[in-house]
């Protein structure tokens, strides 16, 4: 038996990627890559889920202008979801859309380079844990990395508050929101280390 491989009934949890300076590293290894800059730059940017990524079609996202937003029923809770389109997000699309010029409203965003199959999140896990791997990342991650790299970085480089993020992640509550980012403990540190 695997000694690294979780006991059953055990949950894996991924991390976050921590370090822009290693978002940097994946754009720059994915640079020639159209659809996995547009599945990592997108994952990172709109904290979807890998089912909701891989569910994406042309017609949902080609129209979009940085600052647009559009609606995704998640496949995980059935509610909606309503997301904002950054630039990031509006130049990777453009990017991977001029690849596929003869692509309908109907097909998967996100295609198989074996056909017009849409790519699966066993798929998407195996492609983060090798862009990790080939920056030299140590960690477990995989495609959930994606979703809690944004919020991670949400909440530290850029100070967007537990209640805003909480809203985005359709979390029923904060606890749920800071246990998911995995910072609470670092935050609680940090706070002690403060002097009066």
């Amino acid at each position: 038996m695997n000694p690294n491989h979780p006991k059953a009934g055990d949950s894996i949890k991924v991390e976050p990627i921590k370090e822009l300076k290693d978002i940097k590293a994946i754009k720059k290894l994915l640079a020639d890559n159209p659809r996995d800059l547009a599945i990592f730059t997108i994952g990172i940017n709109t904290k979807l889920r890998a089912s909701d990524l891989v569910a994406l079609t042309v017609g949902m996202v080609k129209h979009l202008q940085a600052g647009d937003h559009f609606i995704i029923k998640e496949q995980k809770t059935g509610k909606d979801n309503s997301i904002t389109v950054n630039n990031a997000v509006y130049n990777v699309i453009q990017l991977l859309l001029a690849t596929m010029p003869d692509v309908q409203d109907q097909e998967p965003l996100f295609q198989s380079r074996k056909g017009k199959a849409a790519l699966t999140v066993p798929y998407i896990n195996k492609i983060v844990k090798g862009w990790c791997n080939q920056i030299n990342l140590k960690g477990n991650y995989g495609s959930h990395t994606l979703r809690k790299t944004f919020g991670y970085m949400h909440r530290t480089q850029f100070g967007t508050d537990i209640p805003t993020l909480m809203q985005m992640f359709n979390h029923a509550t904060q606890k749920q929101t800071l246990t998911y980012l995995g910072i609470q403990p670092e935050e609680i540190k940090a706070a002690y280390m403060k002097e009066l």
